[in-house]
């Protein structure tokens, strides 16, 4: 792996960061983090085992490296969460074009949270509080947080899953996904991705409610909304990244 456009010269530091990097996509093994890295076996496992002692790094049920809580702990402090600060008023307006409630997810390990939302404030709704973990087996926010994942990832993920491999062939074609009475009875949703500077997925944006309301092709009614609202946050974050 070649970080020397980003060496900052000091090399235990750059070698924890590409362990850092390497984690941002998602779960890892040694074994993986080794591949992605280009670390020695024994450099990769010291620093991951180190990361894990400061909470910047954490297991998941698997014993995957993924990142850990200080991280999130340390983007609150500071009040600098550009996504949060760039997606919160996009919410709004998605949830007053469409009428439903409206979700920011980011994935966590196994899990996928809820990190910002924007309720219907009455009638029937879908509320998802922001810090709900939710699986990652089901809905269609999952299918978009995991459709453009390796491979691998992917087939271990589909274990058990309430989609398949099929399904995510199309969410990558066609830039949306939808549910129904996949994650709970009774409600749809619709998501889309959001893409960080260097194009990588880093969240899913959704509206979910009723499938009376939703019907049972959601993204027939909603999908060019989140769509829009997921590139107009994913603009936000590239124009930012580039002013810097």
């Amino acid at each position: 792996m070649d970080n020397s456009s980003s060496s900052s010269g000091v090399g235990v530091l750059d070698k924890t960061m590409s362990v850092l990097d390497a984690l941002e996509s998602g779960p890892a093994s040694l074994a993986q983090l080794v591949q992605i890295t280009g670390l020695a076996r024994p450099t990769a496992h010291r620093l991951a085992v180190a990361l894990e002692r400061h909470r910047m790094v954490t297991r998941d049920s698997q014993g995957r490296f993924v990142l850990g809580p200080r991280l999130g702990e340390l983007s609150i402090a500071t009040g600098e969460d550009r996504l949060l600060a760039v997606a919160s008023p996009v919410l709004v307006q998605l949830r007053d074009l469409t009428g439903e409630s409206a979700q920011l997810y980011r994935r966590q390990g196994d899990l996928r949270v809820c990190v910002a939302a924007s309720e219907r404030s009455s009638g029937l709704r879908d509320t998802v509080p922001v810090g709900s973990e939710l699986p990652m087996n089901a809905g269609s926010a999952a299918q978009v947080l995991l459709a453009w994942e390796d491979s691998d990832r992917i087939r271990r993920s589909l274990v058990g899953a309430r989609f398949t491999a099929a399904s995510l062939a199309q969410v990558r074609r066609r830039r949306w996904a939808q549910s129904v009475a996949e994650r709970e009875q009774g409600v749809a949703s619709v998501s889309a991705p959001v893409s960080g500077p260097g194009g990588r997925v880093i969240a899913a944006v959704s509206v979910s409610g009723p499938i009376e309301r939703l019907t049972r092709s959601p993204g027939r009614i909603h999908s060019q909304a989140v769509l829009s609202a997921a590139e107009k946050i994913s603009e936000s974050l590239h124009t930012y990244e580039g002013a810097r």
